[in-house]
């Protein structure tokens, strides 16, 4: 097997890692996939063990062919010959486990302690839970109760969204998980923020002379945020009609990437300091304090029957296991402002949705405008510069600035410099569960999110899912296929701004230099 070994970033100790809901989806999609890839490429040495553990009866045979199945199918490198294989699959055990039964978590720390015997692992055990929310207490409890947070090594628990349905909801949650695990224990996964485009916003802004002395208000005019999506609900029908665009997306992911554009340089490059930077963004965000702010300030869409690359769709009611009449949103726009000293008076402009024409996660900082009786600005419509970060699916930077045309005429235009990360690192680009599962694996909570920014998030969230309520009197339809609702566009025009099209679309005037 071909290993390539970086002695810093190898998992020195080793460690058992159980997946509750090792028979799901997410375990075959990314944390299996994620696993082999941190394997192939000599992150976890030989000291290590993955404990699958489901509802459903499965043999030990029958488990490592499931694994194999799906790193066959999602991973980013393949699974070379046979013997390489086995020395992998032997790291694999699966046992079939009640979570609600005590003497099933006893026997598993049985199990755990002769594998942990057989690898030469310290006793260092990473949780990590693929399961619903609602399950997340009891099964705290009973690795408690059933020993296996007993022993001399590191526990650590992982989660996944979501975290609560609104902020009681959340602090019900972490009081169960708190009396069991300390808070630096616990690391909730928002895989945005393990995706290279993202952490690369903190390098941006804090490694370029160029960029940190204009990031704040007196040169930039406003930022977008755009998370496009051109799939419906799928199968999620029946979770989607509970939680809707703004608990789906905006209460972790949108806020998360505000608050790495938005965040003062941290004192020190440790992993509290950066997140304590990222809650005070969150506490300053300026707070919808009445029906009618958030009437003037938030957009409510869900995509009605249209047609996206001559495909006919379906409109959200009318999608499986979905209440005909929902008022569920499937589009969130938003304008948000930060008080404080950086960005006073920047609007950030957010959106989300489904089914609209590009998929795409992109970053737009817009920097303000030339003076327009001054020199060139008499003569010529000099358009704004714009540095873009692109998230998903194309990963890369790109600047926008003014040029003069060729010729003698001296007219200007828009020149694009493109970088495109996702060219330079090839097809092997690290994917965003890597990252998060080695980064828990060796206690770097950087890119997970901290109790006190949860809450921050839904305090922010919960009065616009107040005021909208049951109530369908500001609920916007648009088109599937569509950018959204017109009202969104409003919301910028009112400052004077319009949405920038999204990867590069519609750039004729531009000329690109790649």
């Amino acid at each position: 097997m071909t290993v390539m070994h970086n002695h810093e970033s190898v998992l020195a100790d080793g460690a058992v890692f159980f997946i509750f809901g090792a028979t799901g989806d997410l375990a075959r999609r990314k944390l299996f996939p994620a696993i082999y890839s941190l394997y192939r490429e000599g992150k976890l040495g030989e000291r290590f063990a993955v404990i699958g553990l489901a509802r459903r009866p499965r043999t030990q045979e029958q488990f490592r062919e499931d694994v194999r199945a799906s790193i066959d199918e999602f991973c980013r490198y393949d699974v070379q010959k046979d013997e390489d294989w086995g020395s992998f699959a032997k790291h694999f055990e699966y046992k079939p486990l009640d979570i609600n039964n005590v003497d099933g978590f006893r026997e598993l720390k049985e199990q755990t302690e002769h594998i942990e015997r057989e690898f030469g692992i310290p006793g260092n055990r990473l949780f990590y839970l693929a399961l619903a929310p609602d399950l997340f207490g009891s099964v705290s409890y009973n690795l408690r109760d059933g020993g296996l947070l007993d022993g001399t090594g590191w526990h650590r628990l992982v989660i996944e969204k979501p975290f609560g349905y609104d902020l009681p909801s959340a602090q019900k949650l972490n009081h169960e998980l708190s009396g069991v695990f300390k808070e630096e224990e616990i690391y909730r996964i928002d895989h945005y923020l393990g995706k290279e485009m993202v952490q690369n916003i903190e390098v941006l802004r804090f490694a370029n002379a160029f960029f940190e002395p204009l990031w704040n208000n007196k040169h930039i005019a406003n930022i977008q945020i755009s998370l496009a999506e051109t799939v419906g609900v799928e199968e999620r029908g029946g979770y989607y009609d509970q939680a809707g665009a703004l608990r789906d997306m905006a209460q972790n992911h949108m806020l998360q990437m505000l608050t790495m554009i938005a965040m003062e340089p941290p004192s020190r490059l440790h992993p509290e300091d950066i997140r304590d930077e990222k809650v005070k963004v969150l506490r300053s965000l300026r707070q919808y304090r009445s029906m009618d702010e958030v009437h003037r300030n938030v957009v409510r869409g869900q995509y009605s029957a249209g047609v996206l690359n001559g495909k006919s769709l379906p409109g959200y009611r009318e999608e499986e296991k979905v209440n005909p009449a929902s008022v569920t949103e499937t589009y969130f726009g938003a304008r948000v402002f930060v008080d404080n000293f950086r960005w006073a008076g920047v609007p950030f402009y957010i959106r989300t949705g489904k089914r609209l024409p590009v998929k795409t996660t992109e970053v737009v900082v817009e920097f303000k405008s030339m003076p327009t009786n001054v020199y060139l600005g008499q003569k010529h419509n000099l358009e704004p510069n714009l540095l873009v970060i692109r998230v998903n699916p194309m990963e890369g930077i790109y600047v926008r600035i003014n040029g003069k045309k060729p010729g003698s005429e001296g007219g200007i235009q828009p020149l694009a410099m493109d970088f495109c990360q996702s060219n330079m690192v090839g097809i092997n680009t690290p994917e965003a569960y890597e990252r998060l599962i080695f980064d828990a694996a060796r206690g770097d909570s950087t890119y997970f999110t901290r109790w006190d920014e949860v809450a921050s998030a839904w305090s922010f969230v919960d009065l616009i899912a107040e005021v909208w309520g049951e109530s369908d009197k500001d609920l916007q339809l648009y088109p599937a296929g569509s950018w959204g609702p017109k009202q969104a566009d409003e919301l910028l025009e009112q400052d004077g701004f319009h949405w920038w099209p999204v990867n590069g679309q519609d750039e004729s005037e531009v000329v690109w230099a790649k």
